[in-house]
């Protein structure tokens, strides 16, 4: 599962604990775009974006690291431990393995982001572990490269190779809007079922955009590499990932082949 904010007020991680105790073994990939944002801004870089990822220096990798996984991970950890829960945290450098992500521009030149890695390897054991002893795990969308160098790697990304290593029979991504929208200012234009044949389609239409684009790429591999069920949720609603999970709510995108 992913999820950006299940920090804050309690409600996603009110709902992990939940399925935690109906013994679904939740694993919780989270991200933190926002307060990445602003503590960039705090030390004078810039925010830039590529195909969704974000644009990554030196500099910029160490307080992606920092806000992920030593100020986001504990407090999501905190949050689960308070509400009754058992939770672990992760930096992801413990747990993601990755080589250095190159894009592709418009004319097939090559772009690079930075420190931006693509995963390439999961340690399950230590997810496992957790699993089997009923504890939380939280995980934050860093990576360690082939180089020994940190790398920020996207919250979406992640989530699905820790599901594909895992063979997890269920995927959610949460975030601030409804699901995949035909018109990013209409939530009534809402996508209730998309296939990976429309894909294309929807990202040349202009549809699938920016930080649709890797969460819309994820999700279709997961689909492909076996993961049953896999879903878009709005975060912002009350016990939307309970709902989902539980009584599959008829709410969000739902990802098929």
């Amino acid at each position: 599962m992913d999820s950006p904010e299940a920090g804050g007020d309690g409600g996603v991680a009110r709902d992990v604990v939940s399925l935690a105790g109906e013994g679904m073994g939740p694993v919780l990939v989270h991200g933190g775009g926002k307060a990445i944002t602003r503590a960039l801004a705090e030390a004078g870089e810039a925010a830039e974006f590529v195909q969704g990822m974000r644009v990554t220096c030196e500099a910029a990798v160490r307080i992606v690291e920092r806000v992920l996984s030593q100020e986001i991970n504990p407090q999501i950890v905190n949050t689960i431990n308070r509400l009754g829960g058992k939770a672990k945290g992760f930096s992801g450098t413990e747990i993601f393995a990755c080589r250095k992500l190159w894009l592709s521009g418009p004319g097939g030149e090559r772009l690079d982001p930075g420190f931006v890695g693509e995963v390439t390897g999961v340690q399950t054991e230590p997810l496992q572990e957790c699993v089997k002893n009923g504890i939380i795990p939280v995980v934050s969308p860093t990576a360690r490269g082939l180089d020994g160098r940190i790398y920020n790697c996207n919250a979406d990304v992640a989530a699905a190779e820790a599901a594909i290593a895992l063979r997890a029979e269920r995927l959610v991504f949460m975030s601030d809007v409804p699901g995949l929208l035909r018109d990013a200012k209409n939530p009534k234009t809402l996508i209730e079922c998309l296939s990976s044949a429309e894909v294309e389609g929807l990202k040349k239409s202009g549809v699938i955009d920016r930080g649709m684009i890797p969460k819309v790429d994820s999700a279709v591999r997961a689909a492909r590499a076996g993961v049953k069920e896999i879903f878009f949720v709005d975060g912002r609603l009350a016990h939307a990932l309970l709902l989902k999970m539980s009584v599959n709510g008829m709410m969000g995108t739902r990802i098929v082949l």
